[in-house]
């Protein structure tokens, strides 16, 4: 395959036959390699090679160092991923690559990766979100705001529930994710954040001192989130389907979203909503958004009939996990909906009421 028709293209043509392609600059490489090329058949193939040589062969052969976060994962056993990817490519496209003609990471090589289907594991582990700081916080306000020990079976217990909160997926997990060891010294990052602790504090989180002093600061309210967080997450475990975070892009990616995905899940009930509108309609005349008062019927006709979406008018991190009745629901537009999720903190519909007045005013 050759090179499409670039300024470096040209200049390549130039070049002695002698000098190989995988010597290519790495500024160019975006021109050279199309990893989009490459098949799950051409990764198989390298990894059959790999199995054949052994690893340090195959890595001194071809040219790469060993693999230090991500590994391609294939009938149980694990693969240096970019070496894998470089010798696939050769495969693909009749052009080894060395280590040095391309950049690995989660953003390409195990992207393409995963998008083949294939598993890759990192020895790494990901940060702490919002939700995991607040269990552990609640295990350190429990010990007298003092860390736990990895022996404590209540570490054993948080643990265990980390194992199946849901927002890290499996293959961004290290092997030692959120173990024992690892929640205990969470428990110190957050103890040693204490105002009235006068050590030198642990090199924690982002999260940690903020939690910490939500702990502090509204007792009663974090109490609640963390019973919320808790429930919310064995729910999930229960109940894993998945939900379009379409709503959630307002938050960044280590915020908690144990709660939101479980809010969203239970809005999107068809069974739920439809005891929503039965109910709105034997009060009302016809189902408009109690919002804004948008008819979706009186615009777009029998189209529109009865089409209408459904928010909690109260949050759950305040009422909890229970069961959601269907006056525990507001009936709102699409916007209206989408302009409450927008960011975080997401609006009450209160709040959205009085915003929308006020616009409407001026």
């Amino acid at each position: 395959m050759g090179l499409p028709d670039t300024p470096f293209a040209r200049e390549k043509k130039s070049w002695p036959a002698s000098r190989p392609d995988f010597m290519l600059h790495p500024a160019h490489t975006i021109l050279y390699m199309r990893l989009a090329d490459v098949t799950r058949a051409d990764v198989l193939a390298a990894v059959e090679e790999f199995d054949r040589l052994g690893r340090e062969e195959f890595l001194d052969k071809y040219g790469f160092g060993t693999a230090r976060t991500y590994f391609l994962e294939v009938n149980g056993r694990q693969y240096d991923s970019k070496a894998i990817m470089g010798y696939a490519h050769g495969v693909s496209q009749g052009q080894l690559l060395r280590g040095g003609d391309f950049t690995g990471g989660e953003a390409s090589v195990v992207h393409h990766l995963r998008r083949l289907g294939f598993v890759t594991r990192t020895h790494q582990n990901p940060p702490w979100t919002w939700d995991e700081v607040v269990l552990a916080c609640e295990l350190v306000r429990d010990n007298g705001w003092r860390w736990v020990t990895p022996t404590d079976p209540r570490v054993a217990e948080l643990s265990e529930l980390l194992q199946l909160y849901r927002a890290h997926p499996v293959e961004e997990r290290g092997p030692d994710f959120r173990n024992t060891n690892g929640v205990a010294r969470k428990t110190a990052d957050i103890a040693t954040q204490h105002p009235d602790y006068t050590g030198k504090p642990t090199n924690g989180g982002q999260h940690d001192r903020a939690v910490l002093m939500a702990f502090l600061e509204r007792p009663t309210e974090m109490a609640q989130q963390a019973t919320a967080i808790r429930q919310a997450t064995l729910d999930e475990a229960a109940d894993p389907a998945d939900v379009a975070d379409l709503d959630l892009d307002g938050l960044s990616a280590d915020e908690g979203r144990v709660l939101e995905r479980l809010h969203l899940r239970r809005e999107r009930d068809p069974k739920l909503r439809r005891k929503v509108i039965e109910a709105y309609k034997r009060r009302h005349a016809t189902v408009a958004c109690e919002a804004c008062g948008f008819d979706f019927q009186k615009t777009y006709g029998e189209r529109g009939a009865d089409y209408i979406e459904c928010h909690h008018r109260t949050p759950l991190h305040v009422s909890g996990p229970t069961r959601t009745r269907p006056e525990d629901l507001i009936l709102l537009c699409s916007n209206c909906h989408r302009m409450i999720h927008r960011t975080s903190p997401w609006l009450t519909p209160g709040e959205l009421v009085s915003l929308i007045e006020r616009q409407r005013g001026q």
